[in-house]
């Protein structure tokens, strides 16, 4: 990012994308995150066979997770309570 607050694309992005020099790109908030989305396309809904994909997808991942817990390779308890955190360098 540049003094002015100006970013560069990398090349193989911007041709992926199909954005070129003088282009106009939309910066949308998502979260944490910030979507950056050639101008005109940030409407567009991705068709229904993506979505369904990134949806069993997500529940594979899901669902490899939760075997994990069942055989307690995942452990559920952190090692630590959230009181501990206030308490965390304060001489006592």
């Amino acid at each position: 990012m540049t003094s002015k607050l100006q970013v560069t694309v990398p090349k193989a992005i911007a041709q992926r994308y199909g954005i070129e020099p003088g282009g106009v790109i939309d910066w949308l908030p998502a979260g944490e995150a910030i979507r950056v989305v050639p101008q005109g396309k940030s409407g567009r809904v991705p068709d229904r066979r993506y979505r369904v994909d990134l949806f069993d997808r997500a529940t594979e991942r899901q669902r490899a997770r939760d075997s994990l817990r069942q055989e307690g390779r995942v452990a559920l308890d952190r090692g630590w309570q959230r009181e501990e955190l206030y308490d965390r360098g304060v001489a006592g």
